[in-house]
């Protein structure tokens, strides 16, 4: 184990205990990629730090359920993932029912030809304006497959939706966002 790993585990341990100081180190050491987590998700800054925030304050009053069966930046995460998920969904109903659409009904074809981006010539400010620029279904899961890091199994468990809607959709959200790179 790491000093590191040492270290959060003390301060959560502290934390359980109630020790604000505790709280507000974890709080200083997880913020921004917490934030920039929910941000990629909902797109506004504000919003993106009241789901921060009330995802940190739903972590520490369920700390008791963190087993350290992951790292904890992991098991925060997915507390502000799914935060931000159900924000969104809510804010943004009539956005989330095209994406409800989308991921449901699709047809399950089997492994869809890969396609290969050639990010060598790319800008990363093209990819991410490109990634936002998808439609929202589109956006959410190759955020969640490249830049969150979660593979396709996790996608399905955070989206519901079944393995085949899953790479379907990754095919088709590779192939779109190709076209907007190439255009």
């Amino acid at each position: 184990m790491t000093n590191a790993n040492q270290d959060i585990d003390q301060l959560i341990t502290l934390c359980k205990a109630g020790n604000r100081s505790a709280q507000f180190e974890v709080y200083n050491r997880y913020y921004k990629p917490m934030y920039n987590t929910a941000l990629r998700i909902v797109k506004d800054s504000h919003w993106a730090e009241d789901i921060m925030q009330e995802a940190f304050l739903k972590a520490f009053t369920k700390l008791e359920s963190f087993k350290g069966e992951v790292t904890f930046g992991a098991w925060l995460k997915k507390i502000v993932l799914n935060h931000s998920l159900d924000n969104y969904k809510k804010i943004n109903k009539n956005a989330m029912d095209a994406l409800d659409d989308i991921l449901y009904k699709v047809e399950d074809t089997g492994y869809a030809e890969d396609v290969t981006l050639d990010f060598q010539s790319v800008k990363i400010q093209e990819v991410m304006a490109a990634l936002n620029s998808l439609k929202e279904s589109y956006r959410i899961i190759l955020t969640l497959l490249y830049i969150e890091g979660y593979d396709q199994e996790e996608i399905c468990d955070i989206l519901v939706i079944s393995p085949g809607n899953c790479r379907t959709t990754i095919s088709r959200a590779k192939e779109s966002l190709l076209k907007k790179l190439n255009a």
